[in-house]
C-alpha cells in the first residue's frame, strides 16, 4: 500500500499532489501528510517553499532565505520536523491516505516522514509519497521492492486510491 510518484519538470509533482489533495477533500476521504505550495519570487531568488499540513493546516515555510549568490540548501530541517510532527498527530486508522509531498534529502538519510510511513503502512493507511530523481535510489531501497511506480496524473494517483480503499475494505 506504497506509491510513489514522479516528475522531471520543476515544481510539477507539487501541483499534482495538491490537486490531489483537493480532489480528496471534494470527495468526503480523509488525507493526512504534506503538499507542497511554492511562492516565485523576482528571478534573482529561488521560490519560497511554504507546505500544508493536510487536511486543513497549518501552511508553514521550510526554506530559508540564503540570499541570492548562495548555492547551499535551503530547507529549513527544524521547520520540515515540526511539519513532521503535525502530520504524525493527525494520522490515525481512520485517515484513507497519506500524501508526502517528497521523499527527500532527510528521509534518504533516515529521518523526516520515514518513520510516519511506516506506520501509515502499520495503520493499513496506503502512501503516496513523491520522489525526485535525487533519492529515487534510497527511496527503492527503503521501499524494499513493495512500492507501486504511478505517473503524476491526479486521475491515476486517484484510481490506485480508489483500489486501495476497497481492498481495504474488503479485509476489515
Amino acid at each position: 500500500m506504497l506509491a510513489y510518484t514522479f516528475s522531471d519538470k520543476r515544481g510539477d509533482l507539487d501541483m499534482v499532489l495538491f490537486k490531489l489533495s483537493e480532489k480528496l477533500a471534494a470527495k468526503g476521504l480523509s488525507a493526512a501528510g504534506l503538499v507542497q505550495i511554492n511562492t516565485e519570487r523576482c528571478k534573482d531568488h529561488a521560490c519560497d517553499m511554504d507546505v500544508k499540513v493536510l487536511p486543513a493546516g497549518p501552511v508553514m515555510r521550510i526554506s530559508q532565505s540564503l540570499g541570492k549568490d548562495s548555492r547551499g540548501c535551503r530547507l529549513d530541517t527544524g521547520a520540515l520536523e515540526t511539519a513532521v510532527g503535525h502530520v504524525t498527530q493527525t494520522l490515525t486508522t481512520q485517515t484513507d491516505v497519506l500524501i508526502i509531498n517528497k521523499f527527500g534529502k532527510l528521509e534518504a538519510g533516515g529521518r523526516g516522514f520515514r518513520n510516519v510511513i511506516g506506520t501509515a503502512i502499520g495503520l493499513g493507511v496506503p502512501v503516496i509519497s513523491g520522489v525526485n530523481a535525487l533519492n529515487r535510489k534510497a527511496f527503492l531501497s527503503f521501499s524494499d521492492g513493495c512500492a507501486t511506480e504511478l505517473s503524476a496524473e491526479v486521475e491515476e494517483l486517484y484510481t490506485w486510491l480508489v483500489q486501495q480503499a476497497e481492498t481495504r475494505l474488503k479485509s476489515a
